[in-house]
């Protein structure tokens, strides 16, 4: 019998694709470009204002919000379509979106048409994203998956936080070759591609996904973003601002309801009614803002304030980055187990992240100490991450049956990336309404960051930490009409 995680009869797996080592590889590559690309074009802002006339820092953050929230917008769409149509196919076709449109930025004749060609690499992003675990899932026996899942988020961590850093190194040639990196190891992934991963889709999978839902939640999202960057230009208390944010909401209310009648909608709203999946929702949201935050924040610090060069700000925010993969792999999957839950572990790495940044309010200065100041947060700040990030995922997928996981990992995504692009329109807020003084600026941003974490701390503490869901399993006729049930 073919099941939806099954290779189809016609498409048989071949010889290499059997291999779940193999295959983490090729679909860890993926992940890790769709989230250095988040990040890899901080330390190239001030190059690309040089070479783009008139450029200002709020709209050059639409060439990451732009990014972020286009990526957030396609991901469950994307994934509902590679379950219809099949998920290698759409992973391909992602991955090779995502290069042709690095090419393009890479050879942006301005802003706008650089915004543009971002658009298209979160397009490619969100496609390649919930088809990678999508296609894990199938390939990786079940008890091997708790592993490989933390790996697959680890590595993407990782390269969100070693964005900055490869993007310190490459601005030294040029910065179009922060885009232009991703085409050989691109090429590469979509040759490997082939070779060690088996095709799979869910036969039952009937449904057109929710491309309206999906448009509206990127244009409520982008209203909220805009807003939270113009806000020190209008005032914080302008109707303007009033008018963006309500629009936000009124786009989330029509995506709610919409999904409530679309058969495959943008959001899966029996999904929300899972205790750990909707906290991790919540949460996730929470955390990425300060994640966000905290990674744009730092490389204005010391770019801005410090003086640091491109190189020397990526080699000085490296520690941190460096210390996710480990700590993700052999320290969070056994504090889960002692502690009794990936929920609680979610609440340990929020409050070491909190802790981080606490620690680097309380010593920041304006002439520059690295070693002192910001090396141990950066480090804490690893830890933190690398605790947190698996544990969320973990925590969100718990009580979700296989059929409904690629569904439920794509809405989990979307809310890393709701999150990031909330976060980072608010310290763009922040940073652009300073009162001259070297620092005050940056102190503001670590507040906010601080408050982040401590949100997603408390939610977590509430929420993921308290109890398990007892697993679901799906009614016969939930791949019809969303139908969730606890399992007897």
């Amino acid at each position: 019998m073919t099941t939806p995680d099954s290779p189809t009869p016609r498409q048989p797996a071949s010889p290499s694709a059997s291999s779940p080592n193999a295959a983490l590889a090729v679909l860890s590559i993926a992940v890790f470009m769709s989230s250095l690309d988040l990040f890899i074009v901080n330390l190239a802002f001030p190059y690309i204002g040089h070479d783009f006339a008139g450029s200002t820092l709020s709209g050059m953050s639409w060439i990451l919000n732009a990014y972020t929230i286009v990526f957030a917008a396609v991901l469950v769409p994307a994934g509902r379509w590679a379950d219809r149509v099949g998920r290698r196919f759409v992973f391909s076709l992602g991955l090779g979106m995502f290069v042709a449109g690095s090419a393009a930025c890479g050879l942006a004749p301005g802003l706008d048409f650089l915004i543009g060609a971002r658009v298209a690499q979160a397009v490619g992003a969100g496609m390649m994203v919930p088809t990678s675990l999508s296609l894990l899932l199938a390939l990786v026996p079940a008890e091997g998956r708790a592993r490989a899942i933390g790996t697959w988020s680890a590595v993407g961590a990782l390269g969100a936080g070693l964005g900055p850093v490869i993007g310190g190194l490459l601005v030294q040639l040029d910065w179009r070759w922060v885009f232009w990196v991703n085409l050989p190891v691109g090429l590469i992934a979509l040759a490997l591609a082939r070779r060690t991963l088996t095709e799979s889709r869910d036969p039952q999978a009937r449904h057109h996904p929710d491309l309206l839902g999906a448009g509206v939640l990127a244009a409520a999202v982008g209203s909220a973003a805009f807003g939270l960057v113009k806000a020190p230009d209008w005032g914080w208390t302008s109707w303007r601002l009033g008018v963006t944010v309500a629009a936000a909401v009124v786009g989330v209310a029509i995506v709610l309801r919409h999904s409530a009648r679309h058969p495959a909608p943008v959001i899966e709203l029996p999904l929300l009614r899972i205790r750990s999946f909707s906290g991790a929702f919540g949460v996730s949201v929470l955390y990425y803002a300060g994640f966000g935050a905290f990674a744009l924040n730092t490389v204005e610090f010391l770019t801005g304030a410090w003086h640091f060069s491109a190189v020397r700000a990526g080699l000085a925010i490296a520690p941190g980055p460096l210390c996710v993969l480990p700590v993700a792999r052999l320290v969070t999957p056994r504090l889960v187990t002692r502690l009794g839950g990936p929920g609680r572990v979610a609440v340990l790495g929020a409050v070491v992240n909190m802790s981080s940044q606490l620690l680097l309010l309380a010593s920041i200065g304006v002439h520059p100490s690295y070693a002192a100041e910001m090396l141990p947060a950066q480090v804490i700040g690893g830890i933190g991450v690398g605790l947190s990030i698996p544990s969320l995922l973990g925590a969100g997928t718990s009580a979700i049956p296989p059929a409904w996981f690629g569904v439920g990992s794509g809405i989990l995504n979307m809310a890393r990336q709701l999150g990031t692009v909330l976060g980072v329109a608010a310290l763009i807020g922040l940073l652009s309404s300073h009162d001259g003084s070297v620092i005050t600026p940056y102190r503001h941003g670590i507040e906010l960051i601080v408050g982040f974490f401590a949100a997603s701390a408390v939610v977590s503490a509430g929420v993921l930490a308290r109890r398990r869901d007892v697993p679901i399993v799906l009614s016969p006729r939930a791949r019809q009409g969303s139908n969730l049930r606890p399992a007897a």
